[in-house]
């Protein structure tokens, strides 16, 4: 699937895009002095480059550059990427924390989940949103969709800093669960978006972040989906 400007697919909700101005600008006090800290870190311990900034798809047809604290060596993307990592059981790219591409400070940042503050500005730039979908390099994409053709649509709705799957953890979860429970919160998006569903997933991902709530259960988090949204969330099948 392919969004193209002949596309049917509908809009998404401006509601969506007042949630993710009001609350990247009332939680602003909050993540930007994080954000400080772990650049300094990295400027004290690793030196320069601060950022890591790579070509992501962040909504549909569109990709944009994406910029993350930088926790891994220089030119991570050159020694780990989709063609130089073996597949195993997972076509996404999820790296363990204990692999040596990590920096020294790279872990610490990583452990506090700070690796992603940068990405706010995307979302005031209007690039993400912060609910959706990680956004992805291409590779990982026609990876993906070597198995499961139908991972274009985990990109019907903007990708975002955190969101369901965050709550169960990228490395609790398979592949398949993993894109249907993406495919289904894109397509609640686009045809029946919630501002709710939105402000319960960053208050989860805050309390889960904070140690103040353990991670979610692959069947809690469909049951709570289903309680947020303002009708029922049909999950999208996904297979081979």
């Amino acid at each position: 699937m392919r969004f193209g400007k002949g596309s049917s697919v509908p809009p998404m909700p401006r509601a969506k895009r007042v949630f993710d101005l009001t609350f990247t600008l009332l939680t602003m006090p909050l993540w930007l002095p994080l954000l400080i800290v772990a650049l300094l870190l990295v400027l004290v311990f690793t030196g320069r480059p601060l950022l890591y900034i790579s070509q992501r798809r962040v909504y549909r047809d569109q990709s944009a550059r994406i910029g993350k604290v930088r926790v891994m060596v220089r030119n991570a993307h050159l020694i780990a990427n989709r063609e130089t990592v073996p597949i195993t059981s997972q076509r996404f790219l999820n790296l363990p924390l204990d692999s040596p591409i990590y920096t020294g400070v790279g872990r610490l940042i990583e452990r506090f989940d700070l690796t992603e503050l940068p990405q706010f500005f995307s979302v005031l730039s209007g690039k993400l949103s912060v609910i959706g979908s990680r956004p992805l390099p291409e590779d990982v994409i026609a990876s993906l969709k070597e198995e499961f053709p139908r991972a274009e649509e985990r990109f019907l709705s903007r990708c975002g800093l955190t969101g369901p799957v965050q709550l169960v953890g990228r490395q609790n979860i398979s592949d398949r669960d993993r894109l249907e429970l993406e495919i289904g919160y894109a397509t609640l998006c686009v045809n029946r978006y919630s501002m709710r569903m939105d402000i319960m997933l960053a208050l989860y991902t805050a309390l889960i972040l904070a140690r103040i709530h353990p991670p979610l259960t692959l069947a809690e988090i469909h049951a709570l989906m289903n309680r947020w949204a303002s009708e029922p969330m049909h999950l999208a099948k996904v297979t081979h």
